[in-house]
């Protein structure tokens, strides 16, 4: 079983069993828990969404969000002066 972390939380989850039958059958051949094809898909599902997962994901994503940091136009350049 994967070591839990101080924020780790349980829920119960209902499947279907041809849903389960073939959660098993991946889990046996990838020869990956239960558990580790669950994180995979909440990633997976967050990622999708645009959800931060880390912290450093978080912070990266609100710096983006700051106007000043969009892709908008740049200031402009002097250009270089040409050599004589």
């Amino acid at each position: 079983m994967a070591a839990k972390t101080g924020g780790s939380r349980r829920k119960i989850v209902e499947f279907d069993g041809e849903t389960w039958r073939a959660l098993e059958s991946l889990s046996r051949d990838s020869m990956a828990t239960d558990q580790e094809l669950a994180d995979e898909a909440f990633r997976d599902l967050l990622k999708k969404h645009g959800r931060p997962v880390t912290l450093r994901e978080a912070l990266k994503a609100s710096v983006r969000s700051i106007p000043a940091n969009d892709a908008g136009e740049s200031p402009r350049r002097r250009p270089k002066p040409r050599k004589r």
